[in-house]
């Protein structure tokens, strides 16, 4: 079985830079799943308004997938962890904290897999209730990608669980996979709604999806929360972050004001 190299390869971004990934990785970007998200444009036909809103899931997956390791590392840096977590956690430098932040990065690359061209405009054309995540699922799940996953010595259910998180997934996560399913795809500050607020509003040439991020991702924990008896965790921030936190829902809101809901983008 191939062992997973550490040599990085850094892709260039306009909203992070670099996106960074291990020789391993680059199997599931040049599989053929992901290059088909190069012909799904991000905002369906968004560039009929924006002529510039033409980028692709491509290049947002991969932001995506930086975000939510950037946020990983932050949360599980034993300096922020909050003592009521600390043994409930996997740590660094165990091989569970290695296993789970690849299986997180994968999730998070692979997490709109599903997306049908046009983007949400067509999902209401899938049979029986069927979403874009059910799809994701079952390509993770697929014989193509069998190979990659073993490859890379993770599992593709631990991957599917993550990417379209306990919504979609047919079987109830773990507390730890819940948080990690967070990261990626949370509503508060989920790395995929951080991600396309600043791409959108970057490509579309607008200024309202802009916000700190840097500063958000420094200050996001992972906190206890008391359920009965039991601890579980869920995903926050310091007080030093509340103004970031507070930008990301007034960019959101005007992303959906002035661009998602642009009334001739809607017809």
């Amino acid at each position: 079985m191939p062992v997973a190299s550490k040599i990085l390869h850094e892709i260039r971004d306009p909203i992070h830079t670099f996106v960074r990934l291990e020789t391993s990785e680059r199997a599931v970007v040049n599989s053929g799943p992901y290059q088909r998200l190069r012909y799904i444009h991000q905002l369906a036909m968004t560039y009929l308004v924006y002529p510039g809103a033409s980028h692709s899931r491509f290049e947002h997956c991969l932001g995506v997938m930086e975000l939510a390791s950037r946020i990983f590392d932050v949360v599980t840096d034993q300096r922020n962890l909050h003592d009521a977590v600390r043994s409930i956690i996997y740590l660094p430098g165990s091989h569970e904290y290695s296993y789970w932040r690849r299986v997180l990065r994968m999730a998070a690359l692979c997490h709109d897999l599903g997306h049908l061209p046009f983007s949400h405009a067509a999902e209401d054309t899938l049979p029986n209730k069927y979403a874009h995540e059910d799809l994701s699922l079952d390509i993770i799940r697929s014989r193509q990608m069998a190979q990659i996953w073993e490859d890379l010595r993770i599992s593709a259910e631990d991957v599917g669980k993550l990417a379209v998180g306990p919504k979609h997934y047919p079987k109830p996560l773990s507390d730890w996979e819940t948080l990690l399913s967070e990261i990626i795809i949370g509503d508060a500050f989920g790395a995929d709604r951080m991600d396309y607020l600043l791409r959108d509003s970057y490509h579309a040439g607008v200024s309202y999806g802009r916000f700190e991020h840097h500063r958000l991702i420094d200050t996001m924990r992972i906190l206890p929360r008391q359920e009965g008896d039991d601890v579980l965790l869920t995903l926050g921030i310091e007080q030093g972050g509340l103004q970031s936190a507070e930008s990301l829902l007034w960019a959101r809101y005007f992303m959906y004001t002035q661009l998602y809901f642009h009334p001739v983008r809607r017809i």
